[in-house]
């Protein structure tokens, strides 16, 4: 993976500020700690850092070929699954190709087909294409949002970035944002509104988007997006499609030029890609497969099983692990690590995050980093396939709201009656959550269960899955460690989206069907091993240490903070933290209150880091 930038004026000449767009690039070195480049003309300034992954001399870049008359340059994150198909049909048209590498196949792709080649590419991408004869410029993402990419208007001309970072890099951008900007931060939270940059005058390109922009006129449009349709198939027939697509899916992913490691944590998602993976490397004769787990020190002395964490990981890691036969290495991390790096994931996000999941997260992946550079993951399988318990509980169904936005009041009310008032947090979440319903893509004769069962995994595939793959991909590319997720895999997202509820609960499981299609992968156990979310600290070290250090920055004159909170509905969570209560892990919105402080302090951390202007 990599990172891009870039700054395009039609009215300047952008070669005289060269420094400007070399130091957006140098922002995002994380994302591409091997390589560097740059490339200038008159009103296109691009830069680029690599990952190397694939064809270490070929897919240099910025990267520049002509066709005929035309120029075009390109710079581009990602990778593509399906390139020795693209290519082949490319060389049928006439194409020759310098390298091997799919950087090179997606620039000669849009020469010939423009921006619908990305109708073609299986893949994570984000890119921008410079023509240098039409003076065009031509931005593209994924599917389904794995691959970031912002963009601004700056005058009459153009920023765009991997990252907010680079885009605030550029000396003549305002970092202002408003109220709808802070209403993202502090009402809608990580799950933040897809296509919404925060600062003022800054989007993000939406998944499976297209743009095209020439003399400061903006086109942008679709290319994909998910649609319904009669699923007509019985159970075998589904299991049996769902288990090819996803052997296709993962082997496809294991493609590299640098070795390939797995997460597993024992849970059925990471599991079966894992357990894919290892039959791959078995058949093709490669070394054991290496997995990687995260555990947290003295889990099991204040572990506590609750409805959203049954069991510990750890064992049934070991047992996957010693099933598949892999070379596992359990990750362990104790409350001076997160105490040591509290600060280290708001410089890979931007903007807060997810609290204690993010800092183990970004240390997990600096493990991991230290021996692969290229790992996959089981991200979306609960999105795809309903294993969130807003599938299948009552108030969630039954909500007319985002169902991991219940309980937003508690959430907001840590903000003073002033904030409240000029962020209108509750009115601007429904606003959205209308807004996402609204896109829903309806089947007729379809019933009310089915119904609200489809409207629940579009919020969940569109608005929920991207705050995951944000955090999975600034963590990752914040090591310079490349995560790729075969579950976003659009060909088995559009065929499990419309899979009827009954199916994907086969034998009255939950992702029954995803149980069904890979018997035999795992231990029966661990096929049908309930759910466990990613799992966070239950230390009361960890407690201590986010309160205090919250507190801190609060009551420091300069805070920029603590105006915008209720101070009584502080003390009222202090006091509460003070007192015995069970262990949560995050999920949705619903962050325990020594998460929430976690949350806060960094809010506070960014106010100041980052300069808000707060318009």
């Amino acid at each position: 993976m990599c990172g891009i930038a870039g700054w395009v004026d039609w009215t300047r000449d952008v070669s005289l500020h060269r420094e400007w767009v070399v130091g957006m690039g140098e922002t995002l070195t994380s994302r591409g700690p091997d390589t560097r480049g740059d490339w200038f003309s008159t009103h296109c300034g691009l830069a680029h850092r690599r990952l190397i992954v694939v064809d270490p001399a070929g897919g240099t870049q910025p990267m520049l070929r002509r066709f005929g008359e035309r120029t075009m340059v390109l710079v581009y994150n990602g990778e593509l699954y399906n390139t020795a198909e693209l290519r082949d049909e490319l060389l049928a048209k006439g194409h020759t190709f310098e390298s091997y590498s799919d950087t090179e196949v997606v620039l000669h792709a849009i020469a010939e087909w423009g921006l619908a080649a990305t109708e073609k590419f299986n893949g994570i991408f984000a890119f921008a294409v410079w023509d240098n004869q039409s003076q065009e410029l031509l931005l593209g993402r994924d599917r389904l949002g794995v691959k970031p990419l912002f963009f601004a208007q700056l005058g009459q001309g153009v920023l765009f970035g991997s990252e907010l970072k680079a885009i605030l890099a550029h000396p003549e951008f305002p970092r202002r944002i408003g109220a709808e900007g802070l209403a993202e931060i502090l009402a809608v939270g990580p799950a933040r509104t897809p296509g919404h940059g925060i600062f003022e005058n800054v989007q993000e390109l939406r998944p499976g988007h297209v743009a095209r922009i020439r003399n400061n006129e903006w086109h942008i449009q679709a290319y994909w997006k998910l649609n319904s349709w009669t699923h007509e198939e019985d159970e075998e027939t589904t299991a049996r499609r769902v288990h090819d697509l996803l052997v296709d899916t993962v082997e496809r992913q294991l493609v590299s030029d640098v070795p390939v490691a797995t997460f597993l944590s024992g849970g059925l998602d990471s599991s079966v890609v894992t357990a894919i993976a290892a039959q791959y490397f078995q058949k093709h004769g490669k070394e054991p497969l290496h997995t990687f787990s995260i555990e947290f020190a003295e889990m099991e002395k204040h572990f506590q099983a609750n409805e959203f964490q049954k069991s510990l990981d750890a064992p049934w890691a070991l047992k996957v692990s010693q099933f598949l036969g892999t070379v596992h290495h359990p990750e362990v991390f104790d409350t001076p690590d997160l105490a040591a790096n509290l600060h280290q994931t708001l410089p890979a996000r931007d903007v807060p995050g997810m609290a204690d999941i993010d800092t183990s997260l970004f240390l997990f992946c600096k493990r991991i980093k230290e021996q692969f550079t290229v790992a996959l993951s089981g991200e979306s399988a609960d999105e795809v396939f309903g294993g969130y318990p807003w599938f299948h509980r009552a108030e969630s169904l039954q909500a007319h709201t985002f169902p991991w936005a219940l309980q937003l009041s508690r959430r907001v009310g840590m903000l003073s009656d002033e904030t409240r008032a000029w962020l209108n947090p509750e009115a601007y979440v429904q606003r959205r959550y209308e807004e996402a319903l609204s896109e829903v893509p309806r089947l007729p004769g379809e019933s009310s269960e089915e119904a609200r069962i489809r409207e629940i995994s579009y919020l969940s595939i569109t608005r929920f899955l991207p705050t995951l793959l944000d955090r999975k991909d600034r963590m990752s590319m914040g090591c310079g460690l490349e995560v790729r997720v075969p579950f976003c895999d659009h060909r088995l997202v559009e065929y499990v989206f419309n899979i009827p509820w009954k199916l994907k609960t086969a034998g009255d499981e939950v992702k029954g069907i995803l149980r069904k299609a890979m018997e035999g992968y795992l231990p029966e156990d661990a096929l049908h091993r309930k759910k466990s979310p990613y799992p966070s600290t239950p230390h009361p070290d960890y407690v201590e240490l986010v309160r205090s250090r919250f507190l801190e920055r609060i009551a420091e004159p300069d805070s920029p903070l603590r105006p915008l909170l209720s101070m009584t509905a502080v003390d009222e969570w202090v006091s509460a933290s003070r007192q015995a209560m069970p262990h949560r892990p995050w999920f949705g919105q619903i962050m325990a209150i020594p998460q929430m402080f976690h949350y806060l302090m960094e809010v506070d951390d960014w106010l100041r880091t980052y300069r808000i202007q707060l318009a």
